[in-house]
């Protein structure tokens, strides 16, 4: 696997490392433990798996009992299926430590979940020989080549080799062009963004909020390039914002306003009806976002940048833009598939008033769902190479099947104003839901939408709370690199406080993947559902 998880650091042990069961790819065989000790420590070691038909008892290249290192060390874990059967092997390493020969002995628990699969073994027929002929057979499979044979052999796969390296030049070359191509789009962020490499699960001891992180971090190998994206701050005039949503524009005559669902300083969104283009008697309903007449060019050119940035994705749980109206003489507009619960903060914030009146009007495992359905949007995003930059409650919607989707941050620093900050750059930003390295150094990558998503998990968890409330924007990125995060939430199990801790890792490389996310809140989903 190429990551790393510390179970044990300056002598405190990581129960949230612990506690998960991580997934082991099925074509990896290996497993590589780094361990030493500061005085001596006597370990045992064992291995369980639940299925012995699908996988045989792990093997490790040192002893199963003796004393732990005193230098850095590696030793190896053997996992081989059997390959007799499909099957999900469950595999626990417990690691019994025992110091100074003392009766006080530390147990470590490692989990570990594989997919074996059955080998599908080709028929082998083995050379015979004719009972009514004593003469011998030919194999020209198990004949010893000739040189002439050999040489050939050598000269195709040199050939090979070459054309292989060939190719890949050429694929380097095309795709440094083709970023210097994005470079060069006036609206690049919105439309094609870096994403994240494959990256480490290390994690750290978190902490709550009242307890600050005094321990240094200790890393022990190099992790994978994060590739990142500045914040594209350069201007865009309105006419070239315009001109990038032509496309979709639509007549104004076939858009009907109906109540105003949200409201700001400048922008506004209504609940609309849009009449069917090719059908005039069919109408479908829509969200309408658009500004007021004393709104600045600035503002309207924002609200059609911002509002492109998922424009021509297509998932479940994202809502991109269809259509756009900017007539001369008409105020703009931007249209989305209507979701009649609307905004998601705004639909948790009165779910919470009603939770005195209605114990029952949200569960758990409504917001657990939730948060996979983010989840997963997400993980689609971040394949496709896009970065959100917002990811937040406010900039999702929901329906009355509880599905929700991911929107863009178009008219959400108007409407959520309380939500964003300027930091003496003259630009207004989430600063309580972003990552240290964009607060600081203005990057931002797929491992920074992880973070805003360990907010988003929290503010689910609250029923739409402010997060870091009390402290001063301008104080955030001290307080972060501090080591302080937001507290666990008042009955929010241990388990899920644990994934949104693994969100909020300093290095950006220890944040999980989007997948990982969605592969563990699932689990967990599942486990809530058995209680049920």
């Amino acid at each position: 696997l190429d990551a790393e998880l510390s179970y044990v650091r300056n002598d405190v042990v990581n129960h949230y490392a612990l506690s998960f069961n991580l997934l082991i790819p099925s074509e990896t065989n290996n497993l590589h433990f780094t361990w030493h000790a500061k005085s001596k420590v006597e370990y045992k070691l064992g291995f369980q798996v639940h299925d012995p038909m699908a996988m045989a008892l792990p093997q490790a290249n040192i002893s199963l009992q003796g004393e732990v290192p005193r230098t850095l060390s590696v030793f190896r874990v053997e996992l081989s299926c059997t390959g007799r059967l499909d099957s999900d092997v469950t595999i626990l390493m417990q690691l019994n430590l025992t110091i100074n020969s003392s009766k006080n002995i530390t147990v470590l628990n490692f989990k570990r979940r594989k997919m074996c699969y059955k080998k599908l073994e080709p028929e082998v027929k083995s050379p015979t020989a004719d009972k009514n002929n004593s003469k011998t057979i030919f194999d020209p499979v198990n004949a010893a080549p000739t040189t002439s044979t050999r040489v050939f052999y050598i000269s195709v796969g040199v050939c090979c080799a070459v054309i292989f390296l060939v190719a890949i030049i050429l694929a380097v070359l095309h795709l440094q062009s083709m970023k210097r191509i994005e470079l060069d789009d006036s609206i690049s962020d919105s439309s094609s963004s870096q994403g994240l490499s494959q990256p480490s699960t290390q994690t750290t001891q978190y902490l709550r909020a009242d307890t600050p992180n005094n321990a240094t971090p200790v890393t022990s190998k190099c992790y994978p390039t994060l590739r990142i994206e500045k914040n594209d701050l350069k201007s865009v005039t309105l006419m070239e914002a315009k001109a990038k949503v032509k496309d979709i524009a639509i007549s104004r005559e076939r858009i009907t306003l109906k109540d105003v669902l949200q409201e700001g300083t400048f922008g506004r969104i209504f609940h609309g009806i849009l009449i069917e283009e090719k059908d005039p008697s069919k109408e479908k309903q829509v969200f309408v976002k658009t500004v007021k007449d004393q709104a600045s060019e600035v503002q309207v050119t924002m609200m059609l940048t911002e509002s492109c940035k998922l424009r021509g994705l297509h998932h479940r749980n994202l809502l991109p833009i269809t259509h756009v109206c900017i007539e001369e003489g008409e105020k703009p507009m931007v249209l989305l598939p209507y979701m009649n619960w609307g905004n998601l903060k705004l639909f948790l914030r009165q779910c919470k008033l009603v939770e005195a009146n209605n114990p029952q009007a949200i569960s758990q495992q409504d917001l657990v769902h939730m948060a996979i359905q983010i989840a997963c949007g997400m993980s689609y995003l971040a394949r496709r190479e896009v970065i959100h930059k917002d990811l937040a409650a406010r900039n999702c919607v929901i329906d009355d099947a509880l599905q929700v989707k991911i929107t863009d941050n178009a008219l959400s620093r108007d409407l959520f104003p309380m939500d964003y900050h300027c930091l003496g750059d003259n630009e207004n930003r989430p600063v309580r839901w972003m990552a240290l390295e964009s607060l600081v150094n203005n990057e931002f990558s797929s491992a920074s939408d992880v973070w805003a998503f360990g907010v988003t998990l929290w503010e689910l968890m609250t029923l739409g709370q402010t997060p870091y409330v009390d402290i001063d924007p301008f104080e955030m990125a001290a307080y972060l690199k501090d080591g302080y995060r937001i507290a666990q939430p008042i009955n929010c199990p241990d388990e899920l406080f644990a994934v949104m801790a693994c969100c909020w890792a300093l290095d950006p490389e220890e944040r999980p993947k989007f997948q990982q996310l969605v592969q563990c809140l699932t689990e967990f989903h599942a486990a809530l559902g058995a209680y049920v």
